[in-house]
């Protein structure tokens, strides 16, 4: 029989000193959330199931994810019981999703679940990594050390995302500043020249002519052209979201394109070496951890490379060695690893091969903004200097024009 879902219900009661109070609590049934409250000695009066938002819950997000991580480290690691410290971190979380999620899990370690196994029960919020990690410093003893490893790891992830995510966005605004400016210009300046232009009568320049005819083609089209775009770029997503073969084509461009490709490049490594040294310095085998490593790289093509060394250090193949064989790994992060196993400390040299390339990754992005200011100013003064030219060139040869 499948056991019920912990809900958050709501209530109202009596604590010990006769104070009257309120808040939220987990549970299956409200028998079960009374019962709950009783044990904290509390006497309820009300207790009703929590109304959905009316305008939909707030997302939790994986920052969120890595604030709760920290959070529950620094709790335990200062000695709070581990229920105790659910408690005291949703009472202080401002996000009712994140509060409810956190209650719920809570509710079920209250009720004799252990740590790992509550956190199973919310799959879309916490992957098969961050529970096998949990769950081994539960079995060793050392909770306190591995949520604060999981921490970090969580943290220096959303820090890699950011960066990632700034160097994607930077070049799609300058594009789409450019796009919008230009489009202005042909649908509405272009044609108060033309205007202008059809009462003298006279012959026009060719570029003026070049213009006014993309303008008028922007005026009649500007609408199916925006429409096709936005049908386009929901395709796009679609096919990547539902054809594993057309997002793997995806990943693969994605790392050719110029400087963007680098950078991504540079990521999955310092991703791969930051999960394999956290996975591999909580005492995860090296082929599980491999595993776990493959499904957070975030790129088809490091996916299907670590699955291939994960093969091949099953047949007794060194790590080193696995690598190098794929040609997808630069070759520092190659003699970081092969130092780490010869010395013993594989998970410290993978963790200072993550360290660089994170740093890497954040120094090419402070460079791609540098480079990309400059170009900003020179396309789109390509783009609006070029067609206010244009709309001027009868006038500097007005002579010609009357």
């Amino acid at each position: 029989m499948a056991i019920a879902a912990p809900q958050i219900y709501v209530y109202k009661g009596k604590s010990r000193d006769g104070k009257l109070v309120e808040g939220e609590i987990a549970g299956t049934t409200t028998a079960m959330a009374k019962a709950q409250l009783r044990k904290q000695g509390i006497q309820p009066r009300t207790v009703r199931k929590k109304p959905k938002p009316l305008f939909g819950a707030k997302k939790v997000k994986p920052a969120h994810i890595a604030t709760f991580t920290r959070q529950m480290a620094t709790m335990t690691r200062a000695g709070v019981p581990l229920v105790q410290a659910f408690e005291i971190v949703a009472e202080g979380e401002a996000n009712p999703t994140m509060r409810d999620l956190i209650l719920k899990i809570h509710g079920d370690v209250s009720s004799g679940s252990g740590f790992a196994p509550a956190l199973r029960a919310h799959p879309k919020y916490f992957d098969n990594l961050f529970c096998s990690l949990i769950e081994a410093g539960e079995q060793s003893g050392t909770l306190e050390t591995m949520l604060a490893r999981v921490a970090l790891y969580k943290e220096k992830t959303e820090q890699l995302k950011r960066k990632i995510k700034k160097a994607m966005t930077y070049p799609s605004m300058v594009l789409l500043v450019a796009i919008v400016v230009t489009g202005v210009l042909l649908v509405k300046v272009v044609p108060v020249f033309a205007q202008t232009y059809e009462s003298f009568g006279g012959a026009l320049p060719a570029f003026t002519l070049l213009i006014l005819n993309i303008s008028e083609f922007a005026q009649a089209w500007w609408l199916p052209v925006i429409g096709l775009a936005v049908v386009f770029g929901f395709a796009f997503a679609q096919g990547r979201r539902r054809s594993p073969r057309f997002a793997d084509l995806v990943d693969k461009m994605m790392l050719k394109i110029p400087i963007i490709g680098k950078i991504l490049n540079e990521a999955v490594i310092a991703r791969f070496a930051r999960t394999l040294s956290t996975t591999f310095a909580a005492g995860v085998p090296l082929i599980e951890a491999l595993q776990s490593v493959a499904g957070a790289a975030g790129n088809a093509v490091y996916r299907d490379a670590v699955l291939k060394v994960r093969d091949e250090v099953a047949t007794g193949i060194t790590l080193n060695s696995s690598l190098r064989s794929t040609g997808a790994f630069p070759v520092m992060l190659l003699q970081l690893v092969a130092i780490g196993e010869e010395s013993g400390a594989l998970d410290d040299m993978l963790s200072r091969a993550a360290d660089h390339y994170e740093e890497a990754v954040d120094n090419s992005v402070d460079n791609l903004t540098t480079l990309l200011e400059p170009m900003i100013m020179a396309i789109l003064g390509v783009l609006v200097g070029g067609l206010l030219i244009g709309m001027y060139l009868p006038i500097f040869n007005l002579g010609n024009v009357l």
